[in-house]
């Protein structure tokens, strides 16, 4: 939330219980350890800031994005902000191709998870984050700068 803008409509505060009130309400989940909670809880706040991005979208005439700064971690140099739901929708075609990558992002972008906790999350080495978010990063700039690779 820290990376929304300062008139945001959603607080922290309404974000967390969102993602409480979904998460009490997810009977079928069978929770394993910490670390699937927290993989858990990341996804389900995305969701919950997807909605609401696209929710404004669709309240404003003309479809107006709303723009998100990514954490310097993440930082797309270049560009003051990014569109949410276009980051969703790139996460999307990454998981497609690449899941732990796109899953790094989710838990370290949208669940605020530093290196060490992402590595706890998905049982593999700090190194082995900091590897894939460094990839996914570039992967992502690429994706939303409407840049393509030349495959000739």
């Amino acid at each position: 939330m820290a990376r929304e803008r300062p008139d945001h409509t959603l607080e922290a505060t309404a974000l967390v219980n969102e993602a409480y009130l979904r998460l009490v309400d997810a009977k079928e989940v069978g929770w394993r350890d910490r670390a699937h909670f927290f993989a858990i809880s990341a996804r389900t706040m995305r969701r919950i800031l997807i909605e609401s991005a696209r929710a404004r979208r669709f309240q404003k005439r003309g479809g107006g994005r709303e723009r998100v700064t990514l954490e310097d971690s993440l930082a797309i140099q270049g560009q003051p902000g990014l569109d949410l739901v276009a980051l969703d929708d790139s996460l999307k075609a990454l998981a497609a191709i690449d899941p732990r990558r796109s899953q790094v992002v989710e838990l370290r972008f949208f669940g605020g998870l530093s290196v060490e906790e992402t590595a706890e999350v998905l049982k593999v080495s700090p190194e082995t984050v900091h590897r894939d978010w460094k990839l996914a990063r570039a992967w992502l700039l690429r994706e939303l700068s409407g840049e393509k690779r030349d495959e000739g």
